[in-house]
């Protein structure tokens, strides 16, 4: 009989799960692009971004959307496109598309329940959540109505 947990026993810091000078790029690149965001803040944004796509890749499909601000982590980490597949191959196993959605397309269950879904799939990834990071769904502009981790199937 196999008994399988639906969430892993301790959390790693997902900050961990970045190579040194890429959240170092990573970071000036969102401080740059969001001068209002400090650097100890991009970093955990960062993380988050990580964790985020690291869930991602462990359950495709699933309707996962970052916050509005771990979007920026993840659009940052997407512009260092060397990083970022390398970084998906060796966390997620699979390169983590960045698919927004059409206008007018609504998320599964909507913005929070979204929300909710992805801050559980990190913790049962095994990532510590920062709560204070996912208050309200991404609605960027150039994502027309939000984004989302996997490839639209059809």
């Amino acid at each position: 009989m196999t008994i399988a947990l639906e969430r892993p026993v301790g959390t790693t810091d997902p900050i961990t799960l970045v190579d040194p000078k890429v959240m170092s790029r990573l970071v000036r690149r969102i401080t740059t692009d969001h001068p209002e965001i400090s650097a100890e803040t991009a970093r955990r944004i960062v993380g988050q971004a990580a964790a985020f796509i690291a869930a991602s890749g462990q359950r495709p499909s699933r309707g996962l959307v970052p916050s509005e601000l771990v979007d920026h982590g993840w659009h940052a980490f997407i512009l260092h496109t060397v990083d970022y597949a390398d970084f998906c191959e060796r966390v997620a196993g699979r390169f983590v598309h960045h698919v927004p959605t059409d206008e007018g397309e609504q998320t599964p269950g909507g913005a929070a329940a979204a929300r909710e879904r992805t801050m559980a799939a990190i913790a049962a990834a095994g990532y510590a959540v920062d709560a204070e990071l996912w208050h309200s769904t991404a609605d960027c502009n150039q994502c027309h109505a939000g984004c989302h981790d996997s490839p639209k199937s059809g």
